[in-house]
């Protein structure tokens, strides 16, 4: 049987985002905008820099708006950043980002766990955003979290999710990533799903964002490949996690997801041992492991001289 899969992708780098945001250490400016600047120079062309929200939610992401003042921009590269509420696309717009993401939750529990509104009140605030970004020339996407699972109700019905996208649809976003947040997804769920989505918002460019808080990260991003998804999200080194979610470990790792695909000769643009000298970098700078395959294995086409194994 023969897989239908695309021949490349688009990839997206969140690690400056949702990579960082539920570390207990602060990164340095300094170190943020070598991580940004340098999975650019691997290839990367969108990267979330960072999110726009008050400092006593997510301390972690406080210097953002000096991080998008000082990183160097290239041209063609995509540089977004998540924002909550009308202030914080004002200090988005303010600090040159002209890509803002808006995330409501498919989950009323984790909507008023993460940013205490229902799903309804936080689209209501939308319009607001939507109109002050694009008057102002910005472009505004949008996620919607816990598409999947919820860690208070369990498993999303697909038709919430649907109702959250049509929603975003009608405000004229037409951009729309599927978050699995608790990394609660299995292949077929995330097969159905994005079918169905696809096939109910054609005109919708859909992303796929996945956690491997249960190992299957992996099989849900080929599953989406054959879904017929071209764009994904990941995080360098697999770090990340919401800090609004109980049990919500990291991303999947950049350089896992980069390697799959290129193994299976899938073009994602990148350089893979640019990002994985990037990645050891980043291990070193949060002083812990992390959940990322090829930082334990190194990549298949790395291969050992017969002469390493010990003979017994």
């Amino acid at each position: 049987m023969t897989m239908t899969l695309p021949r490349s992708i688009f990839f997206c780098e969140v690690g400056p985002r949702d990579g960082l945001q539920n570390e207990p250490e602060t990164l340095s400016v300094e170190r943020k905008i070598r991580l940004i600047e340098g999975v650019v120079d691997a290839g990367v062309r969108i990267v979330e820099i960072g999110s726009f929200v008050h400092p006593k939610a997510v301390p972690q992401m406080g210097d953002t708006d000096e991080v998008a003042r000082r990183i160097r921009r290239v041209e063609g590269v995509e540089y977004r950043a998540l924002v909550a509420n009308l202030k914080g696309v004002e200090r988005a717009l303010a600090a040159g980002v002209n890509k803002v993401k808006l995330t409501v939750s498919a989950s009323e529990s984790h909507a008023k766990a993460n940013l205490n509104k229902t799903p309804s009140e936080l689209i209501e605030g939308f319009t607001s955003c939507i109109e002050f970004a694009r008057s102002n020339g910005a472009e505004v996407s949008g996620a919607i979290s816990t598409a999947f699972g919820c860690p208070f109700e369990g498993k999303v019905p697909p038709q919430q999710v649907a109702e959250i996208a049509r929603r975003l649809h009608d405000l004229g976003i037409t951009e729309l990533s599927l978050s699995d947040t608790t990394g609660m997804a299995n292949p077929r769920q995330v097969y159905d799903l994005a079918t169905r989505m696809q096939e109910f918002f054609p005109d919708v460019r859909w992303f796929l964002h996945f956690h491997n808080t249960r190992g299957m990260a992996l099989a849900n991003t080929l599953a989406g490949l054959q879904a017929g998804i071209v764009r994904f999200d990941a995080s360098l080194a697999g770090l990340g996690g919401c800090p609004f979610a109980p049990g919500a470990s990291g991303n999947i790792a950049s350089e896992d997801m980069i390697h799959m695909l290129h193994e299976m000769d899938i073009d994602t643009g990148v350089d893979l041992d640019k990002m994985l000298d990037l990645a050891r970098e980043l291990r070193g700078w949060v002083g812990h492991d992390t959940d990322s395959a090829l930082l334990k294995a190194g990549p298949c086409c790395r291969l050992a001289p017969l002469e390493s194994v010990r003979k017994q």
